[in-house]
């Protein structure tokens, strides 16, 4: 099937909620100054400053790990991540057509860091650890040009390579415990290195920056200080600051127009520090490790990316900082949809719930539980609470207007709850937890209770749904059972087994049949009456199926997994009618609004994205 997805229609990506401020000097500013590019998973991601319009670029079949924009602003080269032992490719994207210029392929396992020549002649590219080598090609014949190991030292790791302001032919390369200048002689096809000189200082540098003049050589470190090294002579200029270090040590750098360098530090604080003796003039501090500055308008206003996947705007006049984009970091668990509506969604994950648009994708309101893990969501049908499965045993409610917390459920479960759902009278909250029992929890005005606890899954319950009359419901477990039960009576009515870790389950609109994915990749029609299996189908070659959703007609179902590929099936053909590929980790959840017209997919990296749902609603 994996060979057939060329064939087949592709979905149209609308939006991406995410940005990955783990990737070193990731966030880049395109010299337009229109255009914010920036990586996420498999995806570069150019998005207008102005009006927040997002265009794609999609080729990469792993990880994102490296960008580089070329000065004139022609190219964009991206390096992504591979497995041990496989090739990894650079990416060189041609930024007026959007598409891709060059694929260049070399280096091993990671492409580490990579740098344009002043005058778009060349690209530099750094293999990682397990590649140690550096290589120069030529942009306008795509062919590498030469190579040469990185450090000279097995136990050293280079880190970062980058190009001098105004010599095509002279680069540097930097990491631990190498500095290095490099000097290409195009003639010969050679690349000589020349080691810089610092004395009795040992430094292992994350990042370089060389000013503006070509002068010198500014070095972060994980020591938390700023080496200067004379980039003619190779030698240490000056270092600092002696006392008052960036605590977690200098992961970013950038020359402003006036030379004063704006230092970003893995504790999350953005300084702004004076070019003679590095001292400290201004400094503010951000949410997680700053990884990105990128300089806009003279060096007057900046942004700033973090780990905590902000996009920060920042003037040097007031060093105030103003959000303008938000993202997950880590596992995006559940996205839940409004009963009605098709405007608002709901994601949870490590460590808060967040309410998004849908039509201007932005962040609405973030219900912060710190420490913690949500592992389920669902809106009550009045839409007046949001119900949450957490992993400290609890199950909370929360307003979704203010993210007040409204009632606790202490010790649902023994073992974390991990699924709920809520009927449609509102009275009473269905609870699947970590020790495979099902809840069925009433809500009073001030209080709430327990009115029946069944047992029989073995292991986890992963999925729960309630059928609309409220008088069953059906639960799947990673035992591989699936259980109908009698919320009347609190008795099983009927038992569905596979020999798969269920991960999955919907119930068919007309409620007659349910589907079910897991880990041994297929999709199952069952019939709820008599527990039968009445169609088996393939449903990926590669990966467990992790998520399902169908449309409110039940002509349509998604699905997606560990493939990374969502899937929209026709229900009563069985057959795929369109593909999505752009997620960077597994799909974890995804959901059809009620009006058909979008997708929305949540991934292992964090990531939400949003798809153009093909099939409107059947009248």
């Amino acid at each position: 099937m994996a060979g057939d997805i060329p064939s087949i229609p592709q979905l149209e990506l609308e939006a991406v909620i995410g940005f990955n401020g783990r990737v070193p000097s990731g966030l880049r500013l395109h010299p337009d100054k229109q255009h914010l590019i920036y990586p996420l998973g498999c995806t570069v991601i150019l998005r207008s400053i102005s009006d927040d319009k997002q265009e794609f670029l999609h080729g990469h079949t792993n990880n994102v790990c490296c960008l580089s924009v070329s000065r004139s602003g022609t190219y964009i080269a991206s390096g992504q991540i591979n497995f041990l032992g496989f090739k990894t490719t650079v990416f060189i994207w041609d930024y007026a057509q959007r598409s891709v210029y060059a694929e260049l392929v070399l280096h091993k396992a990671k492409v580490e860091s990579l740098a344009f020549s002043p005058n778009d002649k060349y690209l530099v590219s750094l293999g990682g650890q397990d590649d140690d080598s550096i290589v120069v090609w030529n942009i306008e014949t795509k062919q590498a040009i030469c190579g040469s190991t990185a450090t000279s030292h097995v136990a050293r790791h280079c880190l970062v390579v980058q190009y001098s302001n105004t010599d095509d032919n002279v680069f540097v390369s930097a990491g631990s415990g190498t500095l290095r200048v490099w000097e290409l002689d195009v003639a010969n096809r050679k690349i000589r290195p020349t080691e810089c000189k610092l004395g009795k200082l040992q430094r292992n540098i994350k990042c370089v920056e060389i000013s503006n003049d070509d002068q010198f050589l500014f070095c972060g470190t994980t020591s938390g200080d700023i080496l200067k090294v004379n980039l003619r002579t190779g030698l240490l200029s000056d270092f600092g600051p002696v006392k008052a270090k960036h605590s977690l040590g200098v992961s970013v750098l950038r020359v402003m127009e006036s030379g004063d360098l704006l230092v970003g530090s893995g504790s999350g604080v953005l300084t702004l520090c004076s070019k003679t003796n590095f001292k400290m003039l201004q400094s503010i501090q951000l949410e997680k490790g700053v990884t990105s500055i990128t300089i806009k308008d003279t060096g007057q206003q900046f942004f700033v990316g973090t780990e905590a996947g902000l996009i920060y705007r920042m003037s040097s006049d007031d060093f105030k900082a103003e959000v303008v984009f938000t993202s997950h970091t880590s596992a995006v668990k559940d996205v839940v949809m409004p009963f009605g509506t098709s405007e608002l969604f709901a994601t949870c994950s490590d460590d808060d719930i967040r309410l998004w648009h849908i039509d201007k994708p932005k962040e609405l309101l973030r219900i912060p539980v710190p420490n913690m893990t949500c592992n389920a969501l669902d809106f009550m049908i009045d839409g007046h609470s949001l119900i949450s499965a957490w992993n400290d045993c609890k199950i909370r409610a929360f307003g979704p207007e203010t993210g007040r917390l409204m009632f606790t459920i202490n010790d649902a479960h023994k073992m974390g709850v991990t699924a709920i759902a809520g009927t449609r009278d509102c009275k009473r909250i269905v609870s699947g937890g970590g020790d495979g029992q099902v809840r069925v929890w009433e809500l009073l005005p001030h209080c709430h209770r327990l009115v029946e606890i069944m047992k029989e899954h073995k292991a986890t319950v992963s999925s729960l749904k309630i059928k609309s009359n409220d008088k069953e419901c059906v639960t799947a477990s990673v035992d591989g059972t699936c259980i109908v039960w009698d919320l009347e009576r609190f008795v099983g009515l009927q038992r569905m087994i596979a020999n798969t870790v269920f991960r999955a389950m919907c119930y068919h609109p007309e409620e007659h049949q349910i589907i079910t994915s897991g880990t041994d990749r297929k999709i199952a029609y069952w019939d709820v009456y008599d527990g039968s299996i009445i169609r088996e189908l393939e449903g990926s070659q590669s990966g467990a199926i992790n998520a399902m959703h169908i449309t409110k007609d039940g002509g349509y179902f998604v699905t997606g997994g560990d493939d990374r590929v969502v899937r929209v099936w026709s229900y009563m053909e069985g057959v795929v009618t369109h593909v999505g590929i752009a997620q960077g980790g597994s799909i974890t959840s995804m959901k059809i609004c009620s009006n058909n017209r979008i997708l929305v997919t949540t991934s292992a990296d964090g990531a939400i994205m949003q798809w153009k749902f093909p099939h409107p609603p059947s009248s």
